[in-house]
């Protein structure tokens, strides 16, 4: 018996979606909570950017309903259900754990983004499922690895300059990998995407002539990727007996 995921799933997207209006919001990591206080992170992006949440949670209930009203067992929509209620069950307490906890929150959203990705890549070719899933990961796989570059710089690990272009980088390779191996991601694309575009316009000011042109090449090669994807994967010749 699998129906109770559709109702589930929209349970958790809906406790995830309310977790800002619970919790007060969540207005970024603050320099005190890291045992080296920094003046800013190359990787964060401007602060409008972070309002896509808005659409995304909006997107993710909508779909959700619209999963209630199939048919509960339907074979399309049931392999992605379980990572997606795993990514926003993970979701809904993470504003509040990333005000006491920056360390715990940046592993919490690495799981969230990992689950998203498996939603995505098991999610049916129908906009109604694929979108809401695909810009939902990009998006939070974005958050994810600036997490991780903030968590790095803040710790010493690294400085805050070759964190940024780090996780930057990692981020670029793992959006064109998804981007080539997934069919018509292109909301998972546009979300990270908008999160390039956003790091790319807060070290204008700065004149972060690396991270700019990171951030450049990788919005290019985003576009590039469905362009260069090929249109059907060759087939395996059968086995030979």
């Amino acid at each position: 018996m699998t129906g109770w995921r559709a109702p589930l799933t929209l349970v958790l997207c809906t406790s995830f979606a309310a977790s800002p209006l619970l919790t007060g919001g969540f207005a970024g990591f603050l320099p005190t909570q890291f045992p080296l206080v920094q003046s800013r992170w190359p990787v964060l992006p401007v602060g409008w950017a972070f309002s896509i949440w808005g659409p995304v949670f909006a997107l993710l209930v909508a779909s959700a309903i619209r999963g209630v009203l199939r048919p509960a067992d339907d074979p399309l929509w049931q392999p992605m259900r379980l990572p997606l209620m795993l990514s926003a069950g993970i979701g809904t307490p993470w504003i509040a754990v990333a005000g006491l906890q920056p360390l715990m929150a940046a592993v919490m959203i690495v799981f969230m983004a990992a689950a998203a990705i498996e939603a995505l890549l098991r999610a049916p070719r129908q906009p109604a499922a694929l979108w809401p899933v695909g810009l939902y990961a990009g998006w939070v796989t974005s958050v994810a690895c600036i997490a991780v570059a903030v968590v790095l710089g803040g710790y010493g690990v690294i400085d805050t300059q070759g964190a940024a272009l780090l996780l930057l980088t990692f981020l670029a390779g793992l959006a064109g990998a998804v981007l080539w191996y997934r069919p018509r991601a292109t909301a998972f694309g546009l979300g990270v995407g908008w999160a390039y575009a956003g790091v790319l316009i807060a070290n204008l000011d700065i004149a972060n002539v690396p991270v700019i042109a990171l951030c450049a090449a990788a919005l290019l090669m985003l576009a590039a990727v469905p362009l260069l994807r090929p249109r059907t994967r060759p087939r395996l010749p059968p086995p030979q007996p």
